[in-house]
């Protein structure tokens, strides 16, 4: 097992609940060969990256641990897991094993990640064909739809940037909102419903900023707007409100924040959401991302797969997720350009409002070959 740091920057400084990041830090994972025979540091004691460079063989898979704080553990403890899983003595499948999804799921998610990456490629299939076999599921897409976001500009400008987007090709839309005034985010939000047209489906993330009586006023007042649904109108910690709203309202409600809160299994046993977003970085892996998307869907929910704003490896991972969701609806795919430079060119950039489900082995052929 092998592990590299890397850090790309971002395109502009993205805003957690506790820090202002400029780049996108974390772990690239190799793994040897798939019957658990792996190269193992012989450790150089460094605390801080987790390298373990003195691997002779070449990775035959790949994952990506990309810890984002709030979402994730921290990017020590995504180091100090995949450590302490480099020295374990039975092997890359055995310290998956050992590997916590609530403790360190970023660390999980790159193990998880090489390690279906090397079965894929051992098998000659896709990851998204490897990943549909193993539950069950048909043949998956060749193309994922996938939204545009719109951000927090004035009316004017929100609308343009709209009109932009379904010119190039996207037919759907996500505003953002909450960070102005309801009434002003109501004009924003008609503005571009009257820009694009009743044919784009238009999505609005007010990120947790409402209060209970905004998000009833809110919700209530862009009814007319025929919404797909609103994502987090309320805090993250307040499922029980969220079922409430959900309950008094005929928006459809999407939940986002929540699940870093709460597990997908509270989520949808409070019936507080008609659409849940799934981020595989989150969740702990590809396969836990997709058992997620079917759970839900099962209950009725429909999920929606993203990133954390990940580098290409994880990013890429999360098309092949969503490609292995049956008529998965539109997903928010389009992260890429976030990033002001990544660790290889993108295998599946978007182009016509979808991107296309890469059909070589594993997560890219041999696309990110030599990274790790």
């Amino acid at each position: 097992m092998r592990v590299r740091p890397f850090s790309v920057a971002l395109a502009s400084p993205l805003r957690t609940a506790r820090e202002e990041l400029t780049d996108r830090a974390g772990f690239l994972v190799g793994v040897g060969t798939s019957d658990g025979e792996v190269d193992r540091d012989g450790g150089d004691g460094d605390t801080d990256d987790g390298d373990t460079d003195n691997v002779d063989a070449p990775a035959t898979g790949i994952g990506e641990a990309t810890p984002l704080p709030g979402w994730t553990e921290s990017r020590s403890a995504c180091a100090a897991a995949l450590r302490e899983a480099a020295a374990n003595s039975g092997g890359p499948a055995a310290a998956l094993d050992d590997l916590d999804a609530d403790d360190a799921p970023a660390a999980r998610h790159g193990l998880a990640l090489a390690l279906a990456d090397a079965a894929a490629r051992e098998a000659d299939r896709s990851l998204s064909a490897h990943l549909a076999d193993r539950t069950g599921l048909p043949e998956p897409a060749d193309f994922v739809p996938v939204n545009a976001t719109i951000g927090d500009g004035t009316p004017e400008a929100t609308a343009a940037d709209a009109e932009r987007a379904a010119a190039d090709g996207y037919r759907c839309l996500k505003v953002k909102a909450g960070a102005r005034p309801l009434e002003i985010d109501l004009d924003r939000l008609r503005a571009v419903r009257e820009a694009v047209g009743p044919a784009i489906d238009l999505r609005v993330d007010a990120n947790g900023a409402w209060d209970r009586s905004t998000a009833r006023r809110a919700l209530d007042r862009l009814e007319p707007l025929d919404l797909a649904y609103v994502e987090q109108p309320l805090p993250a910690a307040d499922l029980d409100a969220t079922a409430r709203l959900r309950a008094e309202t005929a928006v459809p409600i999407a939940l986002d924040e929540s699940l870093a809160e709460r597990s997908v299994g509270e989520v949808l046993a409070a019936d507080a959401a008609d659409a849940l977003v799934i981020k595989p970085m989150a969740l702990g892996g590809p396969d836990r991302a997709l058992a997620a998307a079917l759970r839900a869907r099962e209950a009725g929910v429909e999920p929606v797969v993203t990133t954390t704003i990940d580098a290409v490896v994880a990013r890429t991972t999360a098309v092949h997720v969503a490609g292995a969701v049956p008529d998965v609806a539109a997903c928010g795919l389009a992260t890429g350009g976030l990033l002001a430079e990544d660790l290889a060119p993108d295998p599946c950039p978007v182009d016509d409002g979808r991107v296309e489900v890469p059909d070589g082995p594993g997560i890219a052929g041999g696309a990110f070959d030599g990274l790790v």
